[in-house]
C-alpha cells in the first residue's frame, strides 16, 4: 500500500506541476501533507516537516545569498569588461561569434539564473547574428547548453536540489564532479567551433562595409514599396546606417571599419549592459574580481562550508561597494524575487521529502524498484540514473525529477552498494538538456528574444544536448567520479 500511495503522490505531485494547476512551492506542500493524512500518519506532519528543515536551512542559506553575491556583482560591472572584450574577440566572424556566445553565457552564468544569463546574451549578441544573417538558433542552442552545463552549479538549483533530496552536503556532489563538467563545458565551445566554422564557410568573413552594403542593396530592392532610406558606410555624416541614425545596437564592433564611427562608440553600442546604470562602481573593479576569485577558491578548497562563504561574501560586497544603508536595501530588494523563489522552494520541500521519507513510502518504493531492476544493472544504478536523467528531466521539471524520482533511485542504488553521492552527481548528467525543456521559463526568455520559434529551436539543440550529457557521463566515469 505505502507503494502505491508513494508513486501515487509523486505522479499528482507531477501532473499538477506540468499541467501548471499549482506552483512548485504549492505543490510540494499540500500534495504530501494530503498523502501524510491518507497513509495515517497526520499527527507526524510537524515532526517530519521539522526534521527537514532541519536538514535543509544550510542548502536554503546558501542559494539566498549566492543568488544576492552575484547578482551584485552584476549590477556593480564586473563582467561588462568581460561581456566587452568577447564582443571586441568575435568582429565579423561568424565562427569567433558563436565561440563569443558559448563564453560570454558560460561566465553569466555565474550567478546561477538562466533568465538573466539569457537576457545579457541575447542582448549583446542578437546585433551580430542579425546583421550578419548568421542562425539564431546557433545562438540560442549554444547559449542553453553552456547555461545547461553551468546550472550545475551549487546555487544553480540542481545540485542545491540532489543535496537537498538526498539530504548531503552540496559541496561533497559538486567539487569532485568539476573535471566532467570542465569536459562537457569545453565540448560545448569545441562544438561552437565546429557549428561557427559551419556559418563562416556558408557567410564568409565580412567587414562592416560589405554587410552595409549589403544591407543597402536589400533596401533599394524594396524601396518603392517601402520608400526606406539606408545612410550606407562612409557617407560623411559620421553615422552608420539606419535612419541617419547609430541604429542603436546595430553597429558591429569591427574597430576601424571605415565607416566613420571611432571604435569606442561602437563597443558602447555592444555592452549587452547598460553602460550608465547607477549601480557602476568601477574604481572598486579589482577589489570585487579579487572577491569573487578568492570566494570560489575557498569553496574549491573547502575552507569553510559554502553557506558560510556566500553569507560573508554578500555582506562585504554589499558593505563595500554600497556603503549607504537605502543603497543596500535597494540592492536586496532587486535581487528579493530571485531570493524568495529559491529558498522558498527548498524550505517547501522539506514538506515533500519529510513525508516521503518520514512515512517509510521512499523506502517501500525502493525495494520495488530493486525488485524490478535487473540484477546485473544493480552496481550500474549510477549509470541507469545518469542516463534516465536526460529523458526525466526534459520531460518533468527539476522539482519533479530530483525530489520525486531520485529518491528511490538512491535508495534503489544504496541496496547495491552505490553511495548517495554517486547517485546525485550521475543525476545532473541531463542538465545541458533540461534547459531546452519547455518546462523552464527561462528557455521561453532565450527564444523571445531571439526571435526565434520554439520548435526551431527544440529541433535544433536536442541532439547537441543529449551528446554533451553523455560526454560529461563519460567523463565522469572515466574520472571513477560516478
Amino acid at each position: 500500500m505505502l507503494t502505491i500511495l508513494g508513486f501515487a503522490m509523486i505522479a499528482t505531485f507531477l501532473v499538477l506541476i506540468m499541467m501548471k494547476k499549482m506552483s512548485p512551492i504549492a505543490a510540494l506542500v499540500l500534495i504530501p501533507a494530503l498523502f501524510c493524512v491518507f497513509v495515517g500518519k497526520g499527527a507526524k506532519l510537524g515532526d517530519y516537516v521539522l526534521d527537514g528543515v532541519t536538514d535543509l536551512a544550510p542548502t536554503a542559506a546558501m542559494l539566498m545569498f549566492a543568488i544576492v553575491y552575484f547578482g551584485v556583482m552584476i549590477d556593480v560591472g564586473l563582467f561588462d569588461p568581460v561581456v566587452r572584450g568577447i564582443l571586441k574577440f568575435c568582429k565579423a566572424d561568424p565562427m569567433r561569434i558563436v565561440v563569443g556566445t558559448a563564453v560570454l553565457a558560460a561566465i553569466v552564468s555565474l550567478d546561477g539564473d538562466g533568465s538573466t544569463t539569457f537576457m545579457i546574451t541575447v542582448s549583446a549578441m542578437y546585433p551580430l547574428y542579425k546583421r550578419l544573417k548568421m542562425s539564431l538558433v546557433v545562438m540560442t542552442g549554444v547559449a542553453a547548453m553552456a547555461n545547461g552545463v553551468m546550472n550545475t552549479l551549487p546555487w544553480g538549483g540542481p545540485t542545491a536540489r540532489a543535496a537537498t533530496a538526498l539530504k548531503l552536503d552540496a559541496s561533497e556532489i559538486f567539487v569532485p564532479m568539476i573535471p566532467a563538467l570542465l569536459v562537457g563545458l569545453l565540448f560545448v565551445f569545441v562544438l561552437s567551433y565546429v557549428l561557427g566554422v559551419r556559418e563562416r564557410r556558408r557567410l564568409g568573413v565580412l567587414t562592416l562595409d560589405e554587410v552595409l552594403v549589403d544591407e543597402k542593396a536589400e533596401v533599394k530592392v524594396d524601396e518603392k514599396e517601402t520608400e526606406t532610406v539606408l545612410v550606407g558606410a562612409g557617407s560623411g555624416n559620421g553615422k552608420n546606417a539606419g535612419n541617419g541614425k547609430n541604429a542603436g545596437k546595430g553597429t558591429l564592433p569591427t574597430g576601424g571599419a571605415g565607416s566613420g564611427t571611432d571604435a569606442d562608440e561602437q563597443d558602447d553600442d555592444f555592452q549587452g549592459l547598460d553602460p550608465h546604470r547607477a549601480t557602476l562602481r568601477p574604481k572598486l573593479y579589482w577589489f570585487n574580481a579579487l572577491l569573487t576569485v578568492g570566494l570560489l577558491t575557498a569553496m574549491i578548497m573547502e575552507l569553510l562550508p559554502i553557506p558560510v562563504l556566500f553569507l560573508l561574501g554578500a555582506a562585504l560586497v554589499l558593505t563595500v561597494n554600497f556603503p549607504h544603508i537605502p543603497d543596500q536595501k535597494a540592492r536586496i530588494a532587486a535581487h528579493a524575487d530571485n531570493v524568495l523563489n529559491v529558498s522558498g522552494m527548498v524550505f517547501a520541500a522539506a514538506v515533500f521529502t519529510g513525508v516521503l521519507q518520514g512515512t517509510g513510502m521512499v523506502d517501500h518504493m525502493a525495494k520495488w524498484m530493486v525488485d524490478v531492476i535487473p540484477g546485473s544493472m544493480g552496481p550500474h544504478m549510477a549509470l541507469v540514473t545518469g542516463v534516465l536523467s536526460l529523458p526525466l528531466t526534459y520531460f518533468m521539471s527539476n522539482d519533479g525529477f530530483y525530489f520525486g524520482v531520485l529518491p528511490v533511485l538512491a535508495e534503489a542504488g544504496a541496496a547495491h552498494g552505490v553511495s548517495p553521492l554517486e547517485m546525485a552527481r550521475a543525476s545532473l548528467v541531463g542538465q545541458p538538456l533540461h534547459m531546452s525543456s519547455p518546462l523552464v521559463p527561462a528557455v521561453y526568455v532565450l527564444v523571445g528574444m531571439a526571435k526565434v520559434e520554439f520548435g526551431d529551436h527544440t529541433k535544433f539543440v536536442v541532439k547537441w544536448a543529449a551528446l554533451t550529457c553523455l560526454v560529461i557521463l563519460g567523463a565522469g566515469m572515466l574520472f571513477g567520479i560516478i
